[in-house]
């Protein structure tokens, strides 16, 4: 009884000396070969070169402020929950009498890091956070030789002061 129509019929050809010796299939990837040679080369030379990203690109994170220079992360860790990668991790922290000026709320992220290692960049963080502020740029993460620098704390991740409230106008590096 046959299951499905795609059973094959073997056939024992005997091969000859030019196949025995593999020079058909030698000659066929040789002319594969020089096919590629006159193609366009899909490298760029970065970073003199940048190629055109997607208008849905997301690139490395943000912690956003408002309009008076505070944060604007109160460490609901909504964006940790929400983390496919579990690639966020927030300690919360209450504010104390004159730190207004640093923070919206009575309650902000003393520790707030990324681990870009894991960061699969799905912008899940950012959907998920309440108060807008996460947010995923169009700047590339640089690249590194240590694993410790791709630890992203608050030093790295806070939107530095004078910069554009709107993160799509915030480019701190040139292209």
């Amino acid at each position: 009884m046959q299951l499905t129509n795609r059973s094959k019929v073997v056939v024992d050809k005997n091969m000859t000396l030019m196949e025995r010796m593999y020079v058909p299939a030698i000659v066929s990837g040789m002319l594969i070969t020089l096919s590629h040679l006159f193609k366009k080369k899909a490298t760029i030379q970065y970073p003199e070169q940048q190629r055109e990203f997607s208008f849905v690109y997301r690139g490395k994170h943000i912690l956003k402020r408002d309009e008076q220079g505070r944060e604007n992360c109160t460490a609901c860790g909504l964006c940790a929950v929400s983390c496919p990668a579990e690639a966020i991790t927030i300690i919360a922290d209450e504010r104390k009498k004159g730190e207004e000026h640093l923070y919206k709320e009575e309650k902000y992220a003393s520790l707030y890091e990324i681990n870009m290692l894991r960061c699969i960049f799905c912008g899940l963080c950012e959907e998920a956070c309440p108060k807008d502020a996460v947010y995923l740029t169009e700047e590339l993460v640089p690249a590194s030789y240590n694993r410790k620098d791709f630890i992203y704390g608050k030093d790295k991740l806070v939107q530095p002061l004078g910069t554009s409230a709107h993160p799509k106008t915030y480019k701190p590096y040139k292209k």
